[in-house]
């Protein structure tokens, strides 16, 4: 299951949008019990911050990450057609590993204060739900900003509150 939530994150925002020079990181709350993982920065375009929620045993059962990725200046995002690019990867990878995945249409959201849109996949087993993740992603001046958020599906469903606090909670 671990690894499964690893590749989750696994799209690449930089190869989807045009990239120039550095920004402020974002600001996130993150619910208490979560544990921040320290990600290593690959470019000073991109931004990442992720947490992951155990169950007792210390297995990941909720992960979630911000990536933030500096646009080119005069740069139109396509935010639907990027999200539904993420979305048909993440589609691909997990049936490449055995699953089946629907997915919501794109929608609008909000991420933090900013217009956003918003899909939701739910990934399942030989029929059973296993897990949902969800992508939200908004663009504001010189920045895009995605939120994905997955789980198994009991606690996805039972971290919903905490779920909304973090997004109300972003400083983007």
């Amino acid at each position: 299951m671990i690894r499964l939530f690893k590749s989750v994150f696994v799209v690449s925002v930089l190869s989807l949008l045009a990239v120039c020079a550095s920004a402020d990181e974002p600001s996130i709350t993150w619910p208490a019990g979560w544990e921040v993982e320290a990600l290593p920065k690959t470019t000073p375009e991109v931004s990442r911050q992720r947490a992951v929620k155990n169950d007792a045993g210390g297995n990941q059962v909720m992960v979630v990450e911000l990536t933030m990725t500096q646009v080119e200046k005069d740069h139109q995002v396509n935010l639907q057609g990027v999200l539904l690019e993420m979305r048909k990867s993440i589609q691909k990878d997990f049936f490449q590993g055995g699953y089946q995945s629907v997915c919501n249409k794109v929608h609008p959201a909000t991420l933090g204060t900013l217009s956003a849109l918003e899909t939701t996949c739910t990934i399942t087993e030989n029929g059973r739900h296993v897990l949902s993740q969800t992508l939200v992603m908004a663009v504001a001046a010189d920045k895009a900003y995605v939120l994905s958020y997955a789980g198994q599906a009991d606690v996805y469903k039972a971290s919903a509150d905490e779920i909304v606090a973090l997004r109300n909670s972003l400083k983007l």
